[in-house]
């Protein structure tokens, strides 16, 4: 199965990290084809049950198929991690894990659209019931919008040249293919300015899958989430692959861990609010060198560890 979907990143680093009891109640929130899901449930004795959950309905079909020598101790939610409060239905997780950004098999499969290597149609939804494509961002956000999410999402430098031909080109007719966005994408940065072993197109088809897919918008209220939910003790595991999303569990967990948030130049507390997690990794966990080597792909994990320290649980 891992031919089809990835390798999973920092495995051991992840399972360390979660600390799991064997009758514990743990979520993987990305499952992807089961990686991690199935190094947490192997882990798991009487009592011991893994929630693993995905937005693509096909992981989810992959995950089935993975971990059915552990039928009776996992269940399967097609459903964005976003909504764990939701799925969970007042139980208390013990551990949760969060793979965050695409998977290797949304990446190598064509006809979703997410690669800029493989002409198809323009796609790049994780779920593929959402409305918006990367078809309607392309061809239908205004040049001013497409040029900030170029710049934000994928801090490429070029954004108004790419928006521009962008612009310029959708007014003859849509643009409707990854092959035909990476041929505009790569006309409009100048040769000199390409970075040699890598592809023109690479920051910018970033930038239009995380728009497509809000990647970044469900990162603070997940983690908040999961602190709210997680048992007194229990870990969180958080694996990112994008600076910006590195950034914004950096600082959620942060805010969790500090808890109050009077003016620093107020005597006393006036706020009530108590830290709710505890953080574990100052600096980010990062692959060691041999999978590095083995797995091109984790070169830009980093995983960020907290625990439960107390305040609100739900019942």
């Amino acid at each position: 199965m891992e031919s089809r979907y990835h390798v999973p990143v920092m495995l051991k680093e992840c399972i360390e990290g979660l600390n799991i009891k064997p009758d514990g109640l743990y979520v993987d929130g990305t499952a992807g084809g089961g990686g991690h899901s199935e190094a947490i449930v192997s882990r798991l004795g009487e009592g011991g049950r893994l929630i693993a959950c995905d937005r693509d309905s096909e992981a989810i079909e992959a995950v089935r198929e993975r971990l059915a020598p552990y039928e009776g101790k996992f269940e399967t939610v097609h459903a964005n991690f976003v909504n764990l409060k939701e799925f969970l239905g007042g139980r208390r997780p013990d551990g949760i894990l969060l793979d965050l950004g695409v998977s290797s098999h949304q990446l190598d499969a064509a006809e979703r659209g997410f690669s800029y290597i493989a002409d198809a149609p323009l796609d790049m939804r994780m779920n593929r019931e959402d409305a918006k494509s990367a078809y309607e961002v392309v061809n239908r956000y205004s040049e001013e919008a497409l040029a900030e999410i170029l710049y934000r999402y994928g801090e490429e430098k070029f954004a108004r040249r790419i928006a521009a031909a962008i612009a310029e080109a959708r007014k003859e007719k849509p643009i409707e293919t990854t092959g035909e966005l990476a041929k505009l994408i790569e006309g409009a940065i100048p040769p000199r300015f390409r970075e040699k072993g890598s592809h023109p197109a690479k920051r910018s088809f970033q930038a239009i899958r995380i728009e497509v897919n809000g990647e970044l918008d469900v990162i603070e209220p997940t983690v908040k989430a999961a602190a709210e939910v997680l048992k007194t003790g229990g870990r969180l595991a958080v694996i990112t692959f994008h600076s910006l999303e590195d950034r914004a569990v950096k600082q959620t967990i942060a805010e969790l861990a500090k808890g109050c948030t009077c003016p620093p130049e107020f005597p006393v507390c006036v706020c009530g609010k108590k830290p709710t997690l505890k953080n574990l990794t100052k600096k980010p966990i990062l692959p060691s060198e041999k999978e590095r080597e083995e797995n091109p792909r984790s070169h830009s994990a980093k995983l960020r560890l907290a625990e439960k320290i107390g305040g609100k649980e739900t019942p």
